[in-house]
């Protein structure tokens, strides 16, 4: 009896043994206080199926970026590749201006990985397209904090999703209501005039209908264009869409932008799991987060509008809006739209940041 009892616990030992060697390389792949080659070692060790000549194979990544391969977005996009290769990856960029065209050809296989903005990332991966919800980050600040956290190794299980993984955020910048008439400098205000709603999320059109406003659905590319041209009276669009997009033509003569960010931006990388497993992804997101100071310092550089563009609004209405926001964000979570953990972890930043907040004493995200 003792002898099958010492047989079975070696066949344990045994088996214990064998797992092993493919656990520790896995704590080393996802270990950031290991060097990148180290890493790097471990992820090859790890996939010797996926690897070609002992390379990881050339991957495939399509940028969204409405001013396709002269535009801000592909040329920052093409500046990480060098850093790329030093991960062990060597990769072919195309830009596409139609984030439509991009998110099908990246879910029919064409893109190994696509850069897209966080709110066509969210039918993807809700988790990191919460990120972008209405109100839920202040400011910069706010956005690098909570960077930090999600690109944390012990993030990772809520940054797959399917057949897809999150290989990276990036701030584009807090985005701001264009009006083209100061008179409505505030949601009551609204009511009656043209907005440009995303023609697909319906539930913005939704939101806005609450409002007593008109929707006019739109892509990314037509909505500036139908501002300029007065076919619509308002657009929500990132600050540094003023200059790019030549915004100040909707504006003129008599528009201007509310001086209150409704959300904080976001580009977002996404991958096909089976081109980059977990533990390439969990190099790359810590990538994209220490580029975060760079990228901002891009953003400022091209985001320059002048004073007179801009609409003040009384401190009281900007308390009203974040009751405002906070209730469409819990509405929204309610009905599957916003991911909870995400808005949890926004809210938790907001407390940090601001423990005297209102929402702080009293929880209720």
């Amino acid at each position: 009896m003792n002898r099958l009892i010492l047989a079975g616990l070696c066949l344990l030992c045994s088996t214990f043994s064998l797992a092993n060697p493919a656990s520790d390389l896995r704590d080393k792949a996802m270990n950031p206080k290991l060097t990148v080659p180290e890493r790097v070692k471990a992820i090859k060790a790890l996939y010797p199926d996926m690897l070609v000549n002992g390379e990881i194979p050339r991957r495939r990544i399509c940028i969204w970026d409405i001013g396709g391969r002269s535009g801000p977005i592909f040329a920052a996009a093409q500046d990480q590749k060098p850093k790329m290769l030093e991960y062990g990856i060597e990769v072919d960029m195309e830009a596409y201006t139609s984030e439509s065209i991009l998110s099908e050809d990246f879910k029919a296989g064409k893109c190994d990985a696509a850069l897209m903005t966080g709110l066509k990332a969210r039918t993807f991966n809700k988790f990191s397209g919460t990120i972008d919800a209405v109100g839920a980050l202040p400011s910069l600040k706010h956005v690098k904090v909570l960077l930090r956290a999600v690109s944390n190794p012990k993030m990772a299980k809520y940054l797959e999703h399917g057949d897809y993984t999150v290989l990276g955020v990036s701030p584009a910048g807090a985005a701001y209501i264009f009006v083209n008439d100061k008179k409505v400098n505030s949601l009551t205000k609204a009511a009656g005039k043209r907005i440009v709603v995303l023609d697909y999320d319906p539930v913005q059109t939704k939101m806005v209908l609450q409002l007593g406003a008109n929707p006019v659905p739109s892509d990314i590319v037509s909505a500036p264009n139908k501002f300029n041209n007065g076919a619509v009276d308002i657009l929500p669009a990132p600050l540094v869409a003023y200059e790019f997009l030549e915004l100040y033509r909707g504006m003129e003569p008599d528009g201007g932008i509310i001086d209150y960010p409704f959300s904080q931006a976001t580009m977002q990388m996404i991958g096909h799991k089976n081109k980059f497993p977990t533990e390439i992804a969990q190099l790359l997101r810590e990538q994209f987060y220490a580029g975060f100071d760079e990228t901002v310092k891009r953003i400022e550089a091209e985001t320059n509008v002048p004073d007179k563009w801009w609409i003040p609004i009384p401190d009281e209405d900007k308390r009203n809006y974040e009751v405002m926001m906070q209730d469409a964000r819990i509405e929204l979570r309610e009905q599957d739209y916003y991911h909870p953990k995400m808005l949890t972890l926004a809210r938790k930043v907001r407390c940090k940041l601001d423990p005297s907040r209102f929402e702080c004493p009293n929880p209720k995200e």
